[in-house]
């Protein structure tokens, strides 16, 4: 790279990959740290999650008055729990304003997850998304609902009452599919209400690492040569056609009437794009995945990764689609059952999110405890 070629992070922006942080916490706000990722990084929105918020809270300090308040005030865990992740994603949106007003919206947006053990419950989603909502209450938030078969529904009835949206925990295609089926309901819900679709957003969170890392188990204790062969190939080809059916769904008439109307299309995201293979390229999630109208949400160190060596070659993503195709049949020729894969992967998504729900609901029943 010369002294005149911007920057890997500069030219996934130029590219139209909108780059998001997977990651908030107090001491990023209070330092300065997330200012200085949207100025120094490109930075220009932030994902959250249950694991994400459960190692903020319980590795800092700086929640510590907030945990003597609410010890005092008779507070529960869970109270205070939706305190402290709310008061952080509230400040976040307020750093990231400027680049919503800048983005008309598109981006500057900041993701908080309803409570995970509500995964399976349609109306309980739906309720806490109110919630949250109204909690926060900035305009430039993302409510995180997962694409459970429970949370399709409630996609559609959040879209419907006006909030916006990021679906999380998307492995398959066909799921995805539903995902923007979801979506689109929810808006022709709101336009036959008579309702405005202006400020109302939503991307749609498709996993990346954990393709890769349940399909590669499972060709490694198939063993033959030609499953080898293919490990380390799942999930970007398995983005790489989720992305394809994104392309179909925004050029048929459903959506043309919709967008006519003024909707805002569900970007694609790519979520978990740390590799979790040492033997991978740590950029291999991002320069792989370039495409426009997409973003991705990277953990800090994938993002200093791309902007120390990621090589930034134009769209990585449609001159591919064969390609991709070939590499998925031949995974399920192989003997792997793809739909198997992406039930489980979904299912232990939804667990690891709740365990790490009740850890940090632990930590925290800990720490008013002691401040008792």
């Amino acid at each position: 790279m010369t002294d005149t070629t911007p920057a890997p992070l500069a030219q996934l922006s130029a590219a139209g990959v909108a780059v998001w942080l997977d990651d908030l916490s107090r001491d990023r706000l209070t330092t300065g740290n997330l200012q200085w990722l949207i100025d120094e990084r490109d930075v220009v929105g932030v994902t959250t999650n249950p694991s994400i918020f459960q190692a903020a809270i319980s590795k800092s300090s700086l929640y510590d008055d907030d945990l003597r308040e609410q010890a005092a005030a008779g507070a529960d865990a869970d109270a205070t729990v939706r305190q402290l992740t709310t008061d952080d994603v509230r400040t976040a949106a307020d750093v990231l304003a400027p680049v919503a007003t800048r983005t008309g919206g598109q981006d500057g947006r900041v993701s908080i997850e309803v409570d995970p053990r509500l995964a399976h419950d349609t109306e309980g989603t739906v309720a806490q998304a109110r919630e949250l909502w109204d909690i926060v209450d900035r305009p430039n938030v993302f409510i995180k609902i997962p694409a459970t078969e429970a949370g399709l529904p409630a996609i559609t009835a959040t879209i419907a009452a006006g909030i916006s949206v990021n679906v999380t925990l998307i492995f398959s295609i066909e799921r995805y599919r539903a995902v923007m089926d979801a979506y689109q309901a929810g808006l022709e819900q709101r336009l036959a209400a008579g309702e405005s679709l202006d400020g109302i957003a939503s991307v749609a969170s498709f996993f990346i690492s954990r393709v890769d890392s349940e399909i590669d188990k499972r060709l490694a204790a198939i063993g033959s040569d030609d499953a080898q062969q293919l490990k380390g190939k799942a999930a970007v080809a398995n983005a790489r056609l989720a992305y394809a059916a994104y392309e179909e769904v925004v050029a048929a008439d459903r959506w043309r009437r919709l967008e006519s109307a003024g909707a805002a299309r569900q970007r694609p995201l790519w979520a978990s794009t740390s590799t979790k293979d040492p033997e991978y390229p740590d950029t291999l999630y991002v320069t792989e995945l370039v495409a426009p109208d997409t973003v991705n949400t990277m953990p800090e160190a994938t993002l200093e990764a791309t902007a120390d060596h990621g090589v930034i070659t134009g769209d990585t993503v449609r001159p591919h689609y064969d390609d991709a195709r070939s590499v998925l049949e031949a995974i399920q020729a192989a003997g792997v059952d793809l739909d198997d894969a992406t039930q489980v992967l979904e299912a232990e998504g939804v667990e690891k999110f709740i365990d790490s729900w009740n850890d940090l609901l632990q930590s925290v029943n800990g720490k008013l405890e002691a401040a008792k």
